[in-house]
């Protein structure tokens, strides 16, 4: 029987961690970090994200402000709040909830943050750097999945890695992190995605799953080789009869895969409270000019 990754044991470490620090910035007397957030319109799932990125701020003692404009808005109002808040000496990071209404340019408004404030780690320029392996912001969920590995110390040096799910958020930039030379890294990386025949014939030969769909149940136990560690990303919201009307699904079909894995993440528990402590670890980065030194 697989042992659990525990995403939400490893976030709140790392987030006491945090706090700690902010104490001690605090106690000197200095200006706190602060993490500003821009969200567009009333998709449920970003306001709830950005309401638990808001109270996450407050448990490590981040300043933040959150700024909400109608799905109507205009991408000129957009752009020049954006233009604020790049330039304002206070704010050491901000993010842009995604996706965007459809008059908005998605890349137009990703590429008008200051990379240096992009603390979700979606700007091309930090893309870049973390593809040449320079110091950059790492996208927030690639970033929770390495900690994971790590504070786990699961071995990846020479490990047949495969990814699920080709995105500019997940896939993509896991790919290039876990064949770059580093822990947790060094792995050889498969990227397959919805276009890619019998993924099951890779599957069975990884040692890592990493599945990013957002495909309830997609992953079966048949599907893996004993031993295999599971990373399941997807997070589905399926109806049900209960009070609340839907239960949330993993792209992992759990009992099948945790009798045969050795490591596996849970859905909830797993990879969403990682993501969520890794943007408040790249805003302390940002307050601490640790990435791009002035």
């Amino acid at each position: 029987m697989a042992q659990i990754l525990d995403g939400l044991k490893i976030s709140n470490e790392i987030k006491q961690e945090i706090k700690t620090e902010v104490d001690k910035i605090k106690a000197s007397g200095k200006r706190i970090p602060h993490l500003s957030a821009i969200l567009v319109g009333n998709n449920g799932a970003s306001k709830a994200y950005v309401n638990s990125k808001v109270k996450d701020c407050a448990e490590v003692g981040f300043e933040s402000s959150l700024y909400k404009f109608p799905s109507t808005a205009s991408e000129a109002e957009l752009l020049e709040k954006i233009e604020e808040l790049n330039n304002d000496p206070n704010v050491d990071g901000f993010i842009v909830q995604l996706p965007l209404p459809k008059q908005m340019d998605q890349e137009k408004i990703i590429m008008a943050i200051n990379p240096r404030k992009d603390v979700d780690g979606f700007h091309p320029e930090n893309f870049g750097r973390m593809a040449l392996e320079m110091d950059t912001f790492l996208p927030a969920t690639p970033f929770g999945i390495l900690t994971l590995l790590e504070r786990y110390n699961i071995e990846t040096k020479g490990k047949h890695c495969v990814i699920i799910g080709r995105s500019r958020i997940v896939g993509r930039p896991m790919s290039i992190l876990m064949g770059r030379k580093d822990f947790p890294g060094n792995s050889t990386v498969t990227l397959t995605h919805s276009y890619t025949p019998h993924i099951e014939e890779f599957t069975k030969n990884a040692d890592i799953v990493i599945t990013a769909l957002g495909d309830p149940h997609f992953l079966k136990g048949e599907m893996i080789k004993d031993g295999a560690v599971v990373i399941d990303v997807g997070i589905t919201r399926v109806e049900d009869n209960t009070e609340k009307g839907y239960h949330l699904a993993g792209d992992v079909d759990f009992d099948s895969c945790a009798e045969k894995a050795s490591w596996i993440t849970p859905v909830p528990g797993g990879v969403g409270p990682m993501t969520r402590a890794m943007l408040m670890k790249n805003t302390l980065l940002a307050y601490k000019h640790t990435i791009y030194k002035d």
